[in-house]
């Protein structure tokens, strides 16, 4: 039997790296995910209304986000995680629980895309070693995005 050395033209052992790196991605964008759930759902006060939407906004794009981590993973011979418990067991982001008052919901949302963008930069890097255009590529669309986010919700807080 011929062991595989390539995926996609990529060094495997790379590969099989990148894979760990974004399953933890994946399991920090699935709790993420979860907390805008939350606060869209539980958001009060005067600002519910603008909050309200923009959670649904967030959500909708993490959602996206998960999907597309997910489906680089399979694309690289990976198995997405895939159970609450293994989300929970690989996630940096915190668990945001009955969170209804507007700074605190903006502020959790900052600390949450904190640790994503560190994920990300890190598998940026990595996946530059790794030569792997694709999982680079989002991760920089990734960032750039997130960054602006969270400067908007300082913003927003100030």
């Amino acid at each position: 039997m011929i062991m595989e050395t390539k995926i996609l033209g990529l060094d495997k052992v790379k590969v099989d790296s990148l894979n760990q790196g974004l399953n933890g991605l994946l399991a920090n964008f699935q709790i993420y995910y979860q907390n805008l759930r939350g606060l869209h759902w539980n958001i009060k006060g005067q600002s519910f209304f603008e909050l309200h939407v923009k959670f649904e906004e967030l959500y909708t794009d993490a959602q996206e986000k998960i999907d597309l981590i997910a489906e680089r993973i399979l694309t690289l011979h990976g198995n997405p995680l895939h159970t609450f418990e293994d989300y929970l067991k690989h996630s940096k982001v915190a668990v945001g629980k009955n969170v209804s008052n507007d700074r605190e919901a903006v502020e959790l949302v900052i600390n949450s895309l904190t640790p994503l963008i560190e994920l990300e930069r890190e598998l940026l890097i990595e996946s530059a070693d790794a030569d792997d255009e694709g999982t680079n590529s989002m991760m920089s669309d990734f960032i750039t995005e997130q960054e602006k986010t969270v400067w908007m919700l300082k913003a927003w807080l100030a």
